[in-house]
């Protein structure tokens, strides 16, 4: 919508959400259809001999995507056939308890090499992992890291509060909610 006052003109964007919901709801909603598939994933991916790392509900352009990440325990990691057959025993159940009313595509995908440590068991299964941690503002009081906002370093371990990394030698601890982002990086060469 476009007006005009004098020689300028100005525009208004209206975002609406149904019903009196607001963006809060809308982010809670998708967290409680996340959390409504996991709990229905997780038999099934158990079943398969797989675990559940991560149920995401998000809208990525104009499609909303409920992504499933699996993972498995062995040298091989998670193949594109075992995505495939998570796929097809999940789908059912989705469509069967129907938690999520709009249309979306389903997902299933293995973490990747370098994937996001976000839940406590992540961290616990990736100690002796290089990772690569993000923080929202450098933490000048950590000599090890420089003051800088990103580093990468060996993770020995994290309490629930407090992400423990070997940087040179030196042992950081960094609280979880000043990273906003942890992932395992993977040496390429």
């Amino acid at each position: 919508m476009y007006w005009r006052v004098g020689e300028q003109v100005h525009s208004l964007i209206l975002v609406c959400f149904p019903c009196g919901s607001t963006a809060e709801d809308s982010m809670k909603t998708k967290k409680n259809i996340a959390g409504i598939v996991w709990d229905l994933a997780a038999p099934v991916a158990d079943g398969l001999g797989y675990t559940i790392w991560d149920v995401e509900y998000v809208k990525e352009g104009s499609t909303m995507i409920l992504r499933i990440t699996i993972d498995i325990d062995n040298e091989v990691g998670i193949t594109i056939d075992d995505c495939e057959k998570m796929h097809r025993a999940i789908d059912p159940v989705i469509d069967e308890a129907d938690p999520i009313e709009e249309s979306y595509n389903l997902e299933v995908s293995s973490p990747g090499v370098e994937r996001l440590l976000t839940r406590p068991e992540h961290f616990e299964r990736m100690v002796g992992a290089d990772v690569e941690v993000r923080l929202f503002a450098a933490l000048p009081d950590r000599p090890a890291i420089g003051g800088s906002k990103v580093f990468t370093g060996i993770l020995k371990g994290f309490d629930g509060q407090n992400i423990l990394v070997e940087v040179g030698g030196e042992e950081v601890s960094v609280p979880k909610k000043a990273a906003s982002k942890v992932q395992t990086v993977f040496d390429w060469a």
